[in-house]
């Protein structure tokens, strides 16, 4: 009778199908992590324009002043990075990426800024 040989190790079709359940896990992660990138990324500049804005804002009213909408424009496109957009209009400041397919985020400001 022939003796059978212990295997030491995979076989290549093993090692290919693992290779490939790997790599169709990585192609459903990129996407996932991609959007979460982008989605933080306007988060942090909403943030960072929402803190420009409580500064020119706190600015002003301690010099004594009304703080108006070309101010805020300033202070806020001061604050943001490349790549990024706002619009200010009575109420609200609206912010940006440019080429992100998430929607913009908004934050109120004083409605008697004008």
């Amino acid at each position: 009778m022939r003796k059978i040989k212990e295997r030491n190790g995979f076989t290549l079709a093993e090692l290919l199908i693992v290779v490939a359940i790997i790599a169709v896990l990585v192609a459903i992660a990129i996407p996932v992590f991609s959007a979460q990138l982008k989605s933080s990324q306007l988060a942090t500049v909403t943030a960072n324009a929402r803190s420009a804005y409580a500064e020119y804002v706190a600015d002003e009213m301690g010099k004594g002043s009304q703080p108006t909408i070309s101010g805020v424009t300033t202070a806020v496109n001061s604050a943001i990075s490349n790549g990024c957009s706002i619009t200010v209009s009575t109420g609200k400041v609206t912010v940006s990426l440019s080429g992100a397919s998430n929607s913009p985020m908004e934050f109120a400001i004083d409605s008697d800024i004008k």
